[in-house]
């Protein structure tokens, strides 16, 4: 007696077919009725406005079919969002560090005999210094006031005592809940010692390569040129 074929997987409720479930896919299915849903558009209106069939369009929702980039830059076209959306999700793994209060590792650095500790909170193994942020505890008005000079940018938040806190020829008074960005190749370090104890976060981010800037700049609204007068 012949064995009747399997019945093939029915698709979840999101229309997808489980076997294509964590696939490019996948991911492409879901971020494209994501959004076409969220802008309470029908799949036979983004097929008109990418220009593809409604059976392409529903293949592609269910994962039944893999896109060609043009495909793919017709959807966002349609959909009016960018390439890379539909490819949010597809790549998850990303290193995290976790550090537990009280914890991280101490450095060492010029002053630390004098009362000052540096406590780095964390860091990227694949990303070797992208950022570094370290708890700066001062508990002695010490004689020596290390002057420090880095690549990069560096960002202080004040957690706990008063100081003074200088960067070139300038100086801050910095009390808890103050803040400072500099540049880290002016001098920089604490001047004068106000309120012990002292607990600063310090955050220093390594200089973007040359010719590159960081998505902060790149997203930045450019100014409108000003309009011709009469």
């Amino acid at each position: 007696m012949p064995i009747p074929p399997s019945p093939a997987p029915s698709p979840d409720e999101t229309g997808i077919r489980p076997e294509a479930s964590g696939s490019l896919e996948h991911v492409i299915a879901v971020q494209v009725k994501k959004h076409r849903v969220s802008q309470g558009m029908s799949a036979a209106e983004l097929a008109s406005r990418a220009g593809l069939s409604k059976a392409m369009v529903s293949k592609i929702e269910s994962a039944s079919t893999s896109s060609s980039l043009t495909t793919l830059q017709r959807l966002a076209a349609g959909l009016e969002v960018p390439v890379t959306a539909l490819f949010q999700g597809a790549d998850t793994e990303r290193e995290a560090a976790f550090t537990k209060s009280g914890q991280g590792s101490v450095t060492v650095r010029s002053g630390t005999r004098h009362g000052h500790e540096y406590r780095l909170l964390g860091s990227l193994l694949r990303h070797p210094n992208p950022i570094e942020p370290t708890l700066v505890t001062l508990t002695s008005a010490a004689d020596v006031f290390p002057r420090f000079q880095h690549p990069g940018t560096e960002f202080i938040y004040m957690l706990e005592g008063r100081m003074v806190y200088g960067h070139g020829a300038y100086e801050y008074e910095l009390a808890p809940g103050d803040s400072l960005v500099f540049e880290g190749e002016g001098p920089h370090g604490p001047l004068r010692l106000l309120e012990l104890p002292i607990r600063f976060l310090a955050v220093t981010a390594a200089p973007f390569p040359t010719g590159l800037s960081s998505p902060a700049v790149q997203n930045r609204p450019q100014p409108q040129a000003a309009a011709p007068g009469p």
